[in-house]
Order: structure tokens, then sequence, then C-alpha cells
């Protein structure tokens, strides 16, 4: 689909690790740096820097438990539960299995996780900040991440449509393709009641301001936004279209190939993601740990 980017870093050096960035539009790797202890103050904030700086953080090499993974998450914010509470890591709520596996002849994680671009729960009133992955068991073909950067995909857009939506909000359901994946996954649970009404459809800034950096960016997505609010349902229809292609033009994206124990941690306030897909008969689990971020403005 798209090529991979080749990282040709530049290296920075801390006292404590070394910030890869990458030779593209988004991304870095962190070298060098133990998260199976709790980091001091100075080094986590050299981390959250370069989060910020980079929207994509690879930490190579991760040797870490649930517990270590869920309580590094919380350094920077509360953690939110996903609504698909069959696939939790059992004891560890905080955790979702993200796994093609079958056990028994049942899934034991999402295994279409990521089927269509997003950022990691939109359709709730505080989407999240980001999303941690940490690979336990990776395919020997495929299993890729791809991201786009949501800054870029605003910066390059015609000034025509950049005034045309700087003030438009747009509605985000969970359940927009939830249809869709189940007719191509027969396995996909069929929501509870109490789990539809967790996930009711919101409002939110088809341009929104990271709350950080200040910096603007797109915020529609092909997998939960489902119109724009106040315009006829073609005209909305056209408009996400066209800014659908746009964000997801081949120089605004990098695609992650995992390598064994590597955390993957991004900003959902800054980029979409896709998974890229591995052969069925390619097992592939990792844990993700979601951390909640603030009211879009």
């Amino acid at each position: 689909m798209y090529a991979a980017i080749i990282s040709e870093p530049e290296v920075v050096t801390t006292s404590a690790f070394k910030v890869n960035p990458f030779n593209g539009p988004l991304g870095a790797e962190i070298i060098a740096l133990d998260l199976t202890r709790a980091l001091p103050q100075d080094e986590f904030k050299r981390v959250h820097q370069a989060h910020l700086d980079h929207h994509l953080l690879i930490f190579r090499d991760q040797r870490i438990t649930p517990e270590q993974q869920i309580a590094f998450s919380r350094r920077f914010g509360a953690l939110q539960i996903h609504v698909l509470h069959q696939f939790q890591l059992t004891a560890y709520p905080e955790i979702l299995i993200i796994s093609n596996i079958k056990e028994n002849g049942e899934p034991i994680g999402l295994g279409d996780a990521g089927h269509f671009w997003h950022s990691d729960l939109s359709y709730v009133e505080l989407p999240s900040l980001g999303s941690m992955l940490h690979a336990q068991e990776l395919p020997a073909e495929g299993g890729d991440t791809l991201f786009a950067n949501m800054h870029l995909a605003w910066d390059t857009l015609d000034p025509v449509l950049q005034r045309k939506v700087s003030n438009l909000k747009a509605e985000h359901s969970y359940l927009a393709q939830y249809a869709e994946l189940q007719r191509r996954n027969p396995w996909r649970p069929n929501l509870t009641a109490e789990q539809i009404a967790k996930v009711k459809p919101v409002l939110q800034p088809i341009v929104r301001t990271h709350p950080e950096t200040g910096r603007k960016a797109l915020f529609v997505s092909e997998h939960f936004t489902t119109r724009i609010a106040g315009l006829p349902d073609d005209e909305s229809r056209d408009l996400l279209h066209q800014l659908f292609e746009h964000s997801v033009k081949p120089e605004h994206v990098y695609r992650h190939h995992y390598l064994p124990h590597d955390l993957v941690f991004w900003d959902n306030r800054s980029l979409m993601h896709l998974a890229g897909g591995c052969p069925d008969d390619q097992r592939r689990k990792l844990y993700r740990t979601t951390i909640e971020g603030d009211l879009p403005f």
C-alpha cells in the first residue's frame, strides 16, 4: 500500500538514552532506555518532549510485564478501558489484547483492530491522548502498522478547504463501520445495550489544536467519522472523502515494521493509524494501553 520510510537517523544523545529521529514525516526510535525501571523525572521529561516532537516513539527491546506497561502509560494520564471488554487481558482490564490468535476456536483478542484509518477513541467525549502497543508475538510476514501525520495533512491542505472546514464539526461513532467489520469477521461480538450506551456518537472539531504544542491537525477518519454537522449529506460525504484521501497521501505516512519486544507509543492527537494486516496462519499478539486525553478544541 505505502512504502516504508527508511530511517537515516540523526542521533540525539541524552544522559541516559538516544533518540533517533526517522528520516520521514514522523517518528523516532528510543535506544538504550530500560522501561522495567521507573524513569526518574528528568528522563521522563525527555521522553515526553520527544513524543511531542516526533508524535511516534519506538522503544526497542522492552522486556516489560503488563504491570510495567500500565505503570509507564499512567505517567502520561488516566487509562481508558475499551468497550470490548471481551478482549481484556485477564486481571488487567487496562490492557486490550490485539491478536489474530484463536484458542479452542475462539479469538483471544481483537483481530481486526485498525482495519480502517482512525485515531483511537475519537468517538468518546475525551478521546485518547496516546496509545501504546507492546509486541508479544510477531508474524514472520506482515503485521506492520501505518501512521499518518495529521499536522502535515492540515498544513498541506488546500487553503480553500482549510477555510471551509476550519470551524466545522463532525460526528464520530464507534458503530460507523461495526456492521461491516462483523460482515468480514463473524467472530466479532455483538454489542450489548450497555456497551452501545457507552459509545454514543459525539461531535468533534474537524480541525483540532494540540493542547501541548498548539499545532493544528485534521481530526477525521474513515473508521469513525460519519458526517459533517450542518451540511447536506452529499456535500458532507464529498468533503469527508477529500479529507480522508488527502490525509493518507504517501508523503504523510510512515510504515512501522515491528521488531521483537518493540513498545510503540503514538500521539492520537497528531496521528491516525492503520493495520497493515498479516496472513491468517501467522500468529500476532500485542498488548495495548490507551491514555485519556483532553476535550478537543
